[in-house]
């Protein structure tokens, strides 16, 4: 199959329609893509073709989405490095992918030493060469590879084409709808897929963007009361801080804001409710690196009753749980549909992705009675405490519930009687004293799950998309 040139096809469509926004600079869909053409061009200079593999670091701002569209022209494929990592796992990364480019952000120089690195301000520098870009994408063309976030060991480089990401785009646009004016706030790293899906919906939708290069709680509340923009993607912790910077600005929310979409694990019922005080409606969802971002999503209707479940499968994709005999059986969660990558490179490209046309994802889950998906927890985070099978975050969806508790991590914590007990840290956004939160902890759970030790702490361990790090909470001492 072929799908015409996303970004050609756009500006030819809507070319006058704003693409992006960023401070108080923007550009139409004709503006950008002459920018990536222009790009393009440069990038041709540099060596780069249609069988390159290009790395990208780089802080979000608009010269890297530039550059990024450019790659879409030129036909390569794009590796995202996580800005945030040490030099030994980007070099790793730059090993593993057999990059012949590594185009670096200036500020984020000294995090790359190779050979391959190239400034983007050398880019800029260079002679544009005539270039015509490809007309035409075979849907298996390899568009982007992001690294697994290594929260359950080494990262593996997931391939995502284009079949992957206009599955994704269209069955998000089936569940939630599009409009011409809609315009997505994108805090989340572009090189995540959270992200990076947020500009691939961009071109397919012929929606604006409005980027901002990291994640401000007061500024995300003053966009949401501008009405300059509609959607959202967010965390658990992303979302918190939005609604407790509202609180404390007093500001209200625009009509004209629609939707957040919600990932990263549970949210809180708490705060689905303090976030339809001011009038948004939160989407649960759940999706993986692998998935090219969410598979399901649960609805605001159903967020009381279902409270605690990510939904259940968007239009093209199919849910089951491993061994499950009935409704309610914890297993692994398997996927299948036009979302999930064919494969990894590197270290992880002989490794088989899809058994039987199933993704098996490494997260533990069920399914209820109406087939709602409930994720319990990744099988690696699976504390054994006694022979009693513990999910943290089970134990942390109730500290959360307690309202001095801002944020919350566990993890399981050797010992000698049970094998592993479940240990806590929190942060707080009230005064509380540790008894009183394991006090609410043993009213909510059995016993066995209650943490052994609790720790109030400033933060937690997260990763760019701000995913809680629990493998980084078994380091820390007590």
């Amino acid at each position: 199959m072929m799908y015409p040139n996303w970004l050609s096809q756009r500006a030819y469509l809507n070319g006058s329609r704003m693409a992006l926004s960023f401070g108080e600079q923007q550009w139409t869909f004709a503006e950008l893509d002459g920018k990536a053409l222009e790009y393009a061009g440069k990038l041709s200079a540099a060596g780069v073709t249609k069988d390159s593999r290009v790395a990208f670091l780089s802080k979000s701002h608009p010269r890297f989405v530039m550059l990024m569209y450019a790659c879409l022209h030129a036909g390569c494929e794009m590796v995202m490095l996580n800005e945030r990592l040490s030099k030994a796992e980007l070099a790793y990364q730059l090993e593993d992918s057999g990059a012949d480019f590594a185009f670096v952000d200036d500020v984020l120089a000294d995090k790359i030493d190779s050979p391959r690195k190239m400034l983007f301000s050398e880019i800029d520098k260079k002679e544009e060469l005539p270039f015509m870009p490809e007309p035409e994408w075979h849907s298996d063309r390899t568009i982007s590879i992001m690294y697994t976030s290594g929260t359950t060991g080494n990262p593996k480089g997931v391939r995502q084409t284009a079949e992957n990401h206009f599955s994704s785009a269209v069955s998000s646009a089936l569940n939630i709808g599009i409009a011409p004016d809609d315009v997505w706030l994108c805090t989340v790293p572009l090189f995540h897929i959270s992200g990076f899906s947020i500009l691939m919906r961009s071109l397919i939708y012929g929606m604006g963007v409005r980027l901002h290069p990291k994640f401000d709680a007061e500024q995300c509340a003053y966009e949401l009361q501008a009405g300059r923009v509609t959607h959202m993607s967010v965390v658990g912790v992303t979302l918190e801080r939005i609604l407790a910077a509202l609180k404390e600005l007093d500001l209200e929310v625009s009509p004209r804001f629609k939707v957040m979409l919600a990932g990263g694990g549970p949210i809180p019922t708490n705060y689905i409710h303090r976030a339809g005080s001011y009038g948004i409606s939160v989407l649960q969802t759940y999706g993986m690196t692998e998935t090219s971002s969410q598979t399901t999503t649960l609805q605001p209707d159903d967020a009381d009753r279902k409270a605690g479940s990510s939904g259940k499968p968007l239009f093209l994709y199919q849910v089951q749980i491993g061994d499950a005999k009935k409704a309610g059986d914890i297993g692994e969660i398997h996927i299948r549909g036009p979302q999930v990558t064919p494969g990894y490179i590197g270290k992880f490209a002989d490794r088989e992705v899809q058994q039987e046309g199933w993704l098996h994802t490494g997260d533990m889950g069920y399914l209820d009675e109406e087939g709602f998906l409930f994720v319990v927890d990744r099988r690696s985070d699976l504390i054994v405490s006694g022979g009693e099978n513990i999910y943290p975050a089970e134990i942390e969806k109730t500290l959360l519930a307690h309202p001095a508790v801002r944020e919350a991590g566990v993890c399981g914590m050797q010992s000698d009687e049970w094998g592993e007990v479940p240990v806590a840290f929190v942060v707080l956004n009230a005064p509380a004293k540790a008894d009183e939160l394991l006090a609410h902890c043993r009213e909510q759970i059995a016993s066995y799950k209650v943490p052994k030790h609790l720790r109030f702490v400033d933060a937690l361990p997260r990763n760019a998309s701000n995913k809680l790090l629990r493998r980084e909470l078994k380091t820390w001492d007590w």
